[in-house]
């Protein structure tokens, strides 16, 4: 490990960075001074800037991961190296703003239960019932399960911040059945070898493969469970605080996209074509 390496690990560390920005932005640090067979420390703003246009233009890289570099870079200059007098200017790149496609009640009930693996579909399942992203669902363990009082307990999810979210009776039923024939461990979805979770890969695999036996050709991976999830509450006529409150958003903004997503803001409204006299004979 180089000492620039180990002075970044510490200072995000010190931090409290999850363990994924760690890996983030090491990552794109590492692929920066490959690029240019030096230190990052030794490559200039100019030069990031013609590295982000090869990632875009050559690369195809989304922009999500050229918005990684930026911070990468600039948490190096600013928080590492210190170099107060270096202003990197370095403008992120906008993000494209698409719709998701929400997946309907009919075309969710068809993915959880297409795998043929009890375990995998107990995955899928979870994540519905309880709106989560993928890395929070295969951190769970069995001891955030409470039945008692039939709630799930999300530990350290995105912002470092802990939430509680109901417990589907539906969902503890099909927990209970599983535990019958493998009794709980740790984790509440284990590897092969029940030492450590399933890897986020594989779960992505599991629903990309579900989403192909079914024959769902809607565009996302398994964090449209979630969107799913969402949606489907504010169609059933939950408001916009709760639904922020489950997902763990910042910002009310955020879930207030799953309101323009749902049916519900269409049911009362007609097209102006509809409101046309009929023409006459």
């Amino acid at each position: 490990m180089t000492e620039l390496r180990r002075q970044m690990i510490q200072a995000m560390t010190i931090r409290g960075f999850s363990p994924a920005t760690h890996e983030s932005y090491l990552r794109a640090m590492h692929a920066l001074a490959k690029y240019y067979h030096r230190s990052p420390d030794a490559v200039t703003v100019e030069e990031v800037q013609s590295y982000l246009a090869y990632l875009i233009t050559e690369k195809g890289r989304a922009f999500s991961t050229c918005n990684i570099v930026v911070s990468a870079y600039r948490f190096l200059n600013d928080i590492v190296l210190r170099r107060n007098g270096v202003k990197v200017e370095i403008p992120y790149a906008r993000q494209p703003q698409r719709v998701p496609e929400i997946l309907s009640r009919e075309e969710v009930a068809r993915l959880l239960s297409a795998p043929p693996n009890p375990k995998h579909r107990l995955l899928l399942a979870t994540i519905y019932a309880c709106g989560l992203r993928v890395s929070e669902a295969l951190r769970l363990k069995t001891s955030d399960v409470d039945r008692g009082r039939m709630t799930v307990r999300i530990v350290q999810g995105k912002g470092r911040k802990d939430r509680m979210v109901p417990l589907s009776r539906r969902l503890l039923e099909q927990l209970e059945e599983h535990w019958k024939t493998s009794p709980p461990q740790r984790w509440l979805f284990t590897n092969r070898l029940g030492k450590r979770p399933i890897d986020i890969t594989v779960a992505q695999k599991v629903f990309a493969v579900a989403k192909l036996q079914t024959g769902i050709t809607k565009q996302g991976g398994i964090h449209g469970l979630r969107h799913a999830f969402a949606t489907h509450l504010i169609e059933d006529g939950a408001n916009i605080p709760t639904v922020q409150q489950l997902l763990g958003h910042a910002s009310m903004a955020t879930t207030m996209r799953y309101f323009h997503l749902s049916e519900t803001q269409f049911k009362s409204l007609s097209s102006p074509l509809d409101r046309l006299d009929r023409p006459r004979a």
